[in-house]
């Protein structure tokens, strides 16, 4: 078994330059199966996710090429069969395969997507979507077959602005004849992404980034060059590294309004951040004030910084107010805080956070890629030793974690017990 082990309080000095965003690459890598032609997708992070996604690609038949940050993905030979739940089990965004299969082949049967228990997680949206644009759908206990003789554009309200069922309902309706609309969509940079990546090929999208969105359905798409966005959750992460421990740690190759809700907080703080035009130099600061932080769909604050930020809120002085309005089970990572030295309670989709708390090193658990995140930053100013176990999920968000750290100073390491 691996295990991180931290040896805390030490200052962060230099430069972290952020990868390709995780939440991009993971739907770009499907959406190339859409093209009829080679594929090349830049910036492309080394983690475990885009490695399950590649194994799947592999298996269907495609011909895969990777080199350092870039991917390079011939579908021409692609051959439409059952995903494996051993494969589709490993990361939620395997289902994104369902939405490509069906648009190009009429027909997909897989397992229910795996990925983080971090609360209920349903596909109930994406389902809805395929369901307007003519796909019938049969499961069978965690297995669905589903079947369009023909996609036809419609128009979709999704119940929640849900960033998978955006996507998977965009990546259906290129294929699909006549204009699909899409009401309440989900507005993150990410989407934006996938709509740049598709429209190179031959799409006809407009308004991603806005609450609707418009698809004009094409008959082919052909190869392109696109390139991921940085990863707005790495960033936010290293960023909160360097209010707790940096001396005018440089966080490089990011877009700072895709973190603008956190940056304000930090502001918010008394945090010493300093926002430049793709990064941040910030510092650890003394004297930081207590804040109320509610988790919210983009452009507000991101639920997937919410377990990392609560760590810096434990060196606020006074009582900070945390608020998880996406998932509710997202907490798991407070009884490992607690147990460093923290003194946090928690109120069903809230949490309280007593500060300012010196952390203790302890040995504690990832149970998911966030929390994961939030124990390594704990870690991080902690005194003593901190051991992380199960520490797979945090290695499929974050390329050279461990690399990234120790260049700017950190005392880290990844270990086999």
């Amino acid at each position: 078994m691996k295990v991180l082990e931290i040896n805390g309080g030490k200052t962060l000095e230099g430069t972290i330059r952020i990868s390709g965003s995780k939440n991009s690459s993971v739907a770009l890598i499907p959406a190339a199966i859409l093209a009829d032609s080679e594929v090349t997708i830049c910036n492309v992070p080394e983690i475990t996710d885009t490695d399950a996604l590649t194994e799947i690609l592999n298996y269907l038949g495609a011909n895969v090429k990777r080199a350092s940050e870039s991917i390079v993905i011939d579908p021409s030979t692609i051959v439409n069969k059952e995903i494996p739940e051993e494969m589709s089990s490993k990361l939620r965004a395997s289902y994104y395969f369902m939405s490509v299969l069906l648009a190009k082949f009429g027909h997909v049967e897989m397992h229910f997507p795996g990925g983080c228990s971090i609360g209920a997680r349903p596909i109930d949206q994406t389902l809805k979507g395929f369901k307007a644009l003519g796909a019938t759908i049969s499961e069978e206990e965690d297995r669905y077959i589903i079947d369009a003789d023909k996609l036809t554009g419609a128009h979709v309200y999704l119940d929640m602005p849900s960033v998978g069922a955006t996507i998977n309902t965009m990546l259906v309706a290129v294929k699909a004849h006549g204009k699909t609309i899409i009401e309440n969509a989900a507005k993150e940079p990410e989407i934006v992404n996938v709509a740049t990546f598709l429209n190179n090929m031959g799409a006809k999208i407009t308004g991603a980034g806005t609450s609707e969105i418009k698809i004009t359905g094409v008959e082919k798409l052909e190869g392109c060059y696109t390139e991921v966005i940085p990863d707005r959750i790495e960033t936010g992460t290293y960023i909160i590294a360097g209010a707790l421990m940096g001396n005018h740690l440089k966080i490089d190759n990011i877009i700072p309004e895709h973190v603008e809700m956190l940056i304000l907080k930090m502001q918010e703080m008394g945090v010493d951040i300093e926002v430049g035009p793709d990064f941040v130099i910030v510092s650890k600061t003394e004297s930081l004030h207590p804040v109320k932080i509610k988790t919210q769909g983009y452009p507000g604050f991101a639920t997937d910084l919410q377990q990392p930020v609560t760590v810096l809120l434990t060196q606020c002085e006074g009582d900070s107010i945390l608020e998880e309005t996406v998932y509710e089970n997202r907490f798991k990572n407070v009884p490992y805080l607690n147990q460093m030295g923290a003194n946090i309670e928690v109120f069903e989709k809230k949490i309280k956070i007593h500060g300012l708390t010196p952390l203790q090193g302890e040995k504690v658990e990832a149970t998911d890629l966030r929390a994961g995140a939030c124990l390594v930053l704990a870690g991080l100013i902690a005194d003593g030793i901190t051991t992380i176990s199960n520490i797979g999920p945090v290695l499929r968000g974050y390329e050279h974690l461990v690399e990234k750290l120790t260049d700017v100073g950190a005392s880290i390491s990844l270990k086999e017990v």
